[in-house]
């Protein structure tokens, strides 16, 4: 499933691709996160054609919620349902254990959320998770795992960790005893927990290892943690993850978080910050994070970067991009959005280029530094 093809003679960078059969991951990547069936104001065919995304992202406990298991099954699993058919990611709604943590109870079992849209209680299991990620049919699922807080006492992480480590251990036993529901071949990743504690974060990383997954995730970052220590848990756990399974990490980040990260080992991420920060009018490029309501675009009649790959930058005035938002046009969230999301896989395929000629490292510094600079 995971070929390892190249290593930086001096960082811990690689790359790799990672099969489906819904098509080839060329690694390190970045996956969009559609977590509603949707990349927020971008359809598939410009996701595939001019962001030029190999892999984005779904959310299990959104899709379990709404439109349902029956209706996603009567349609024949995600890809079928929006039209995608290229690979597919789901969480497993492990996520929403940390962020709807005013909504939901934990237990052994499982965990009970009270439902964001009519209030209706719903369990998630190990076992459930499972089953609704096949009727989903992604090519890669997660496992139920809980993400703690940052900060937390060392002894809330360690019993959080070992519910999870009990989880994914129920989690793989269901996914190896039940089958695809669509024809296709399903992965399953684990995930790493542990928080910011060295020796828990290796105990975890070694005890999912364990379990054999197609691929192991590093959660739990990313929450609020200063951005140091992100960086150091990354590092400590790719020590410990197998060099010839994928990795994953969950939720990060900015462009100079992932290249950081790619030099620490990472093959995998996915994050809302390029869609999200494109609705508000900010945009990222490879000389930095730009504000579209800046004040300063008004008279500005020319295209930003003529050189980089994006419609955006290379076709439209900044005048009419300030023009756009300050109107209030959804024009402008579109172009903003795919603008980010171009950037982001240009980014990764950047990277790899550089890891494949083994020039990576003398590129990810000034690079993390220039594309967080604000023109």
């Amino acid at each position: 499933m995971f070929k390892l093809e190249k290593t930086s003679s001096s960082t811990k960078a690689r790359t790799g691709t990672l099969t489906t059969d819904h098509g080839d991951i060329k690694t390190p990547i970045f996956m969009p996160v559609g977590t509603q069936a949707s990349v927020k104001a971008v359809d598939q065919d410009d996701l595939a054609n001019q962001v030029k995304a190999q892999i984005i992202l779904g959310n299990t406990y959104h899709l379990y919620l709404r439109p349902g298991n029956d209706i996603m099954s009567d349609a024949g699993g995600l890809h079928s349902f929006m039209k995608w058919d290229r690979p597919i990611l789901t969480d497993s709604g492990g996520y929403q254990i940390f962020s709807l943590s005013d909504n939901r109870e934990l237990e052994e079992e499982g965990a009970t959320f009270k439902s964001h849209l009519d209030g209706s209680k719903h369990l998630f299991t190990p076992e459930n998770v499972v089953e609704t990620q096949r009727v989903l049919g992604s090519d890669i699922m997660m496992i139920l795992d809980e993400c703690p807080p940052y900060p937390a006492e060392r002894s809330y992480v360690q019993n959080s960790m070992e519910l999870t480590h009990r989880w994914a251990k129920r989690g793989r036993e269901a996914f190896l005893s039940s089958s695809p529901f669509y024809g296709h071949v399903q992965a399953q990743f684990g995930i790493v927990q542990g928080g910011t504690y060295d020796d828990l974060r290796k105990e975890s990383s070694e005890y999912m290892a364990s379990l054999d997954f197609e691929g192991l995730a590093i959660g739990g970052l990313s929450v609020g943690e200063p951005t140091d220590i992100m960086y150091e848990m990354t590092d400590l756990n790719t020590d410990y993850l197998p060099q010839d399974k994928p990795r994953y990490l969950m939720g990060v980040g900015t462009p100079a978080n992932l290249l950081q990260c790619v030099a620490r080992g990472i093959d995998m991420f996915d994050c809302v910050m390029p869609t999200r920060n494109a609705r508000n009018g900010s945009i990222f490029t490879r000389h930095g994070r730009i504000n579209l309501r800046n004040a300063k675009w008004k008279h500005h009649h020319k295209p930003l970067d003529t050189e980089f790959p994006s419609d955006l930058c290379s076709k439209y005035k900044m005048s009419y991009l300030h023009h756009l938002f300050k109107a209030n046009e959804i024009l402008g969230l579109e172009l903003a959005s795919k603008q980010n999301l171009t950037f982001y896989l240009w980014l990764m395929n950047e990277a790899r280029q550089k890891i494949q000629e083994d020039t990576f490292e003398d590129w990810y510094g000034p690079m993390s530094e220039t594309v967080d600079e604000k023109i």
